[in-house]
């Protein structure tokens, strides 16, 4: 077994991108990265026996009002909370069912017992829900717990610590993000009826936008070579050797990148998938995407493999919520350690957050032709890494594993690393959906089974 390549944390930490500061690799704004418009209303029927009959309504909203504050005040970029609206009745429930406005999602918040008549009336809300109870107000839950189970696109929380509502502050602006955010998906013959395209839209809101592939040559043969030059001496200063490529394939890399930064500003997307295995053989593409995938994912962008819609929605869900870039993996099983091993020729390397350290990164060709430019990136050891992806547009397959070394090896594609999975088997047996799966450092599975439920997709772990 070839000998892993190890990296503590704190070497890893050390190690920073210097041209993501010099040339401005930053995120792109946009609709997308606004905060999540979220409103908030409260109920309590007029005359309230539970929790008591002296209820002081005003001031019970005052008091959670203060602890809205400070959660708003905690996510900043997160949420936008409305002014809030104290329902009292049915009928003023429905009236505000018919005045909605644009909002991302709703918080309802009880404060007494009596109000199935106005959640009966909410139900018809068609945007995602999420009930806030605390114990002692009320019975909302009842309904709540219902409209989960029958499909309705909500959640609910019986608690009296307010720090529960956190990963719901992140979960909205995950709504709010995929909602305004814009897929370019280039491939030789974009299908007359995308079927996928169609139903990711209806479902979450994104705008997906086939291209062709000479809109892509032009946004290249546009972008400075020049640039590109001073792009390239950064990129290889900051590597730990160059292998195979030439320079000119460092520097036609990183203008393919330039041009694609210029295509997304153009187009006011913030997300672009390519068939770069197809176009780079057919000489449509004039560099492999891999190095332009990596920056564009290190910098809360998305460059995403191989004309993979589903891995492309992933990525918006998964680094909308973590605030981590997201990357394509192809799995590789290893029952017998019961370890699961993630290759690919683009890896992120601003693993533990956007902006943050970089990991080190060796300049390799990409691996299936040894042609082009690809990173092996080394990842930092010991941490736990989320796999997911959309194996259907309402259908989400997610699993964990322990990061526990870095893979140097002829075989399979530059970047690999090995973990340690709770079950390796399982997850091989039951695989379904198509090669690709996502990786984000940290666990987030019970996030996206909250997400799940607020976002009308199935959840399931797959080891």
């Amino acid at each position: 077994m070839p000998t892993p390549t190890c990296l503590t944390r704190r070497q890893f930490a050390y190690v920073l991108s210097a041209a993501a500061l010099r040339f401005g690799w930053a995120q792109q704004r946009g609709p997308w990265s606004e905060p999540a418009t979220v409103k908030k209303i409260y109920l309590a029927v007029p005359q309230p026996t539970w929790p008591r009959p002296d209820l002081d309504v005003p001031r019970a909203m005052a008091e959670i009002e203060e602890k809205m504050g400070e959660l708003e005040r905690k996510h900043p970029g997160a949420v936008r909370f409305t002014p809030p609206q104290l329902l009292r009745t049915p009928a003023d429930a429905e009236a505000c069912v018919k005045n909605l406005g644009d909002v991302d999602a709703v918080l309802i918040i009880d404060l007494t017992s009596g109000t199935s008549g106005m959640l009966h009336a909410l139900e018809q809300i068609q945007v995602p829900v999420l009930l806030f109870a605390r114990p002692y107000s009320g019975w909302s839950y009842v309904d709540v717990a219902r409209w989960v189970q029958t499909g309705k696109r909500a959640d609910l929380l019986s608690t009296s610590e307010f720090g529960d509502l956190d990963p719901y502050m992140r979960i909205f602006y995950t709504i709010h993000h995929l909602k305004h955010s814009k897929v370019l998906i280039v491939v030789e013959k974009p299908p007359e009826r995308p079927a996928l395209a169609e139903a990711f839209s209806k479902h979450y809101g994104t705008t997906i936008r086939y291209i062709s592939y000479r809109e892509l040559r032009d946004a290249f043969e546009k972008a400075s070579a020049a640039e590109a030059r001073k792009a390239a001496e950064e990129f290889i200063r900051g590597a730990l050797r160059v292998v195979e490529p030439t320079r000119q394939e460092i520097e036609d890399s990183l203008r393919f990148y330039l041009g694609v930064q210029d295509l997304l500003r153009r187009e006011q997307a913030n997300a672009i998938t390519v068939d770069c295995l197809g176009g780079f053989r057919r000489g449509d593409l004039p560099a492999y995407p891999c190095v332009a995938w990596s920056k564009l994912n290190d910098c809360g962008m998305y460059g995403v493999c191989e004309a993979d819609l589903l891995s492309t929605m992933t990525q918006l869900l998964l680094t909308a919520f973590s605030n981590k870039p997201g990357f394509v993996s192809d799995p590789v099983f290893d029952t017998s350690r019961n370890e699961i091993i993630h290759a690919h020729c683009v890896s992120a390397t601003a693993l533990h957050g956007i902006g943050g350290p970089s990991a080190p990164y060796i300049i390799r060709s990409h691996m299936e032709d040894n042609k082009g430019v690809s990173m092996q990136v080394l990842v930092p050891l010991g941490d736990t890494v989320t796999c997911g992806k959309f194996l259907t547009p309402t259908k989400f397959g997610v699993s964990t594993g322990e990061v526990i070394g870095n893979v140097d090896a002829p075989h399979g594609c530059r970047t690999k690393f090995r973990t340690r999975v709770a079950d390796a088997r399982k997850f091989l047996e039951n695989f379904s959906g198509g090669l690709h799966r996502v990786v984000v450092w940290g666990d987030y599975v019970r996030p996206i089974e909250q997400m799940g439920r607020l976002m009308g997709f199935q959840v399931v772990r797959e080891c």
